[in-house]
């Protein structure tokens, strides 16, 4: 899909050249998304589609403005002064793309740069005008034998390259974690984004407001209280001191990090059992929480094996949540919810907030996507009904 946007995009400039027109407009944009979208109408949902688009975007609408026009135009004079203006160019792109960029990171990933723009002040010459050339005259040279200077020489630019972007990872500041953004603050943040970008007279600064009540909304979020994925084999609950434990500690690193920028978490994942607020077996775990002005007593299965019935339905009807991969009986019925195999069929992976007793779930009321394949019930080969 990135490669036939890039190929519609060229031949759309290829005709505006060959016409006398002048290619690279925001109608350009426009031309494209709509021959995209004619055809994959789907990739208007995905982040590739909406991160092209919107640095594009972006960088066609600041090209377009008189200030930078002015300020990237060819004038007569001295190295260093030309030398930073390209620079301030470069900062001044690198902030626009990151700046429409943000929401759609976080709202997909939960992540969003916050330095790109500057390193690639650094990045962007020494790639252009250092380690390049530099690889051209090995190649170049390679045909004689004594290429071997100029590859040495490659390697250390790249290492400086490395160097650079470790440097900026490291920083405190590299990223922006955030939980799950709700679609409305989503598209409101786009909304304004679009509005400022579309309008070429004063009416663009309008779409400041909704970007400012996005933003606000986005800072404001709070972390959800337990995670549940979508086959209720991994929970993680939030710990008293803003961590995050999973109740299989053996987990892989995608369900891990799959969890954890759920939560907008960066940061070690304790395993449950290892909690002092936890009661665990091999088959369940019984955890208190504080949230919300009271005490919340979790149990959660974490084996395929069957429980005993008298032990199990005490500790169903002592707990206020109880979380299994499996299809509960009847006779289990916590105080308040209970997660099965049933529930997470219908309702996907589930986020739930303590605080306000809010339960937010992948999948809506009314989702019914011809991409959603429907799971079949079936009965787990380890659960019998007893009698």
């Amino acid at each position: 899909m990135p490669t036939l946007r890039s190929c519609i995009a060229a031949l759309l400039v290829l005709g505006g050249l060959a016409l006398g027109r002048d290619a690279i407009t925001l109608r350009l944009v426009a031309v494209g998304a709509l021959i995209v979208l004619a055809f994959w109408p789907e990739a208007m949902t995905g982040p590739s589609f909406q991160m092209s688009f919107a640095a594009v975007t972006a960088l066609v609408a600041l090209a377009e403005h008189p200030r930078f026009r002015a300020l990237t135009s060819a004038r007569d004079e001295g190295w260093a002064r030309r030398a930073g203006r390209v620079l301030a160019a470069m900062l001044m792109t690198g902030i626009v793309v990151e700046l429409v960029l943000m929401p759609i990171a976080l709202f997909h990933f939960h992540k969003a740069g916050m330095l790109g723009a500057f390193a690639n002040l650094v990045a962007i010459p020494l790639t252009t005008f250092v380690v390049m050339p530099l690889e051209a005259l090995a190649l170049l040279f390679d045909l004689v034998g004594l290429g071997a200077l100029f590859w040495w020489m490659t390697a250390q630019t790249l290492n400086l390259l490395l160097l650079v972007a470790h440097g900026v990872a490291a920083s405190p500041m590299a990223t922006m974690l955030t939980p799950a953004v709700p679609s409305w603050l989503f598209a409101l943040m786009i909304g304004g984004l679009l509005w400022c970008l579309l309008w070429r007279s004063g009416w663009r600064w309008l779409g400041l407001g909704p970007v400012a009540i996005g933003v606000t909304g986005v800072l404001l979020l709070s972390p959800p209280d337990i995670l549940v994925t979508s086959d209720g084999r991994h929970v993680a609950v939030r710990t008293s001191t803003g961590g995050m434990a999973l109740l299989r500690a053996g987990a892989g690193d995608y369900v891990r990090d799959t969890l954890a920028e759920s939560a907008g978490y960066d940061g070690p994942i304790e395993a449950m059992a290892d909690l002092r607020q936890a009661r665990c077996s091999t088959d369940l775990c019984a955890v208190g929480m504080q949230a919300g002005g009271r005490r919340w007593h979790v149990l959660a299965t974490r084996s395929d094996m069957l429980v005993e019935r008298a032990l199990f339905s005490r500790e169903c009807a002592a707990a206020d949540i109880v979380i299994a991969d499996r299809a509960l009986p009847r006779w289990c019925r916590p105080r308040w919810l209970k997660i099965d195999r049933r529930m997470l069929a219908r309702t996907g992976g589930i986020a739930i907030d303590l605080d306000d007793a809010r339960i937010s779930t992948v999948r809506m009321a009314g989702d019914a996507h011809p991409w959603i394949v429907a799971p079949r019930p079936r009965r787990h080969p380890s659960w019998r009904p007893q009698l």
